[in-house]
Parts: C-alpha cells; sequence; structure tokens
C-alpha cells in the first residue's frame, strides 16, 4: 500500500494484492494519513479478503497502528531511498560507497545474506 501524490493537494492511496497484482481499494486523498491507511485495511476485510501481510512505505507511526499479529515490512524501494538520502546517489568515502552498493541488493537477497553482507 502506498499513495502517489500529482500535484500538492492530490494524491491516489492504492492497496494493492502482490500475488495477483489486482487493486484490491484505491481511494483520492488530499494527503495520506495512518487513518486513512487503517480505513483502507479495514474496508479490504469488510469486503472478505484476508490479508497475509502488509508491505508498506514505513510511515511513522503507521506499524505501531496495525495488527501485531500481521506481518508488516517496509517496501525495499523506501529502504533504500532512505540509505540514499543520507548517503548519495555518488558516495565519496570508500565505506560509503560500499554501504550504497550493498542496499542496492536488498530487493535480490534474504535478511540473513543481507546482514551477513554487513557485518563481512
Amino acid at each position: 500500500m502506498d499513495t502517489t501524490y500529482f500535484g500538492n493537494e492530490f494524491g491516489v492511496m492504492v492497496f494493492k494484492d502482490s500475488h495477483t497484482g489486482t487493486i484490491l481499494f484505491k481511494q483520492y486523498v488530499k494527503q495520506e494519513t495512518n487513518l486513512l491507511y487503517l480505513k483502507g485495511i479495514t474496508e479490504i476485510v469488510r469486503r472478505g479478503i484476508k490479508i497475509e501481510a502488509i508491505i508498506c512505505d514505513g510511515r511513522k507511526g503507521l506499524i505501531q497502528l496495525l495488527d501485531k499479529d500481521l506481518p508488516v515490512q517496509m517496501c525495499n524501494f523506501h529502504q533504500v531511498a532512505i540509505v540514499r538520502r543520507y548517503l548519495t546517489k555518488k558516495p565519496k568515502m570508500q565505506a560509503s560507497k560500499e554501504l550504497w552498493e550493498h542496499s542496492l541488493l536488498l530487493k535480490q537477497t534474504d535478511k540473513e545474506s543481507f546482514e551477513g553482507g554487513l557485518v563481512a
């Protein structure tokens, strides 16, 4: 689930099934809020759709609002964007270059391999 903006005051909040690519729910918003995400999740469940897990942008406070038994993961795009914000796309220090390259492996690896690469 994520929101895409078209201008400053118009966005589309989309909830998509990652297996089929089907849009489960969408709503037009002026701004994204945690309560609007909860509204979308509630509507999907009300329609009889079982949510197995959620992939989101890691919006502050959102994960804490969700059902504790529901697996939640921050999407890889947003994880890499956070690293890029701190390192830039062309870091100058060798350690920063290595961390940037390693962060690009997120979408191609599992947790254990990724963490192992950080230790090496």
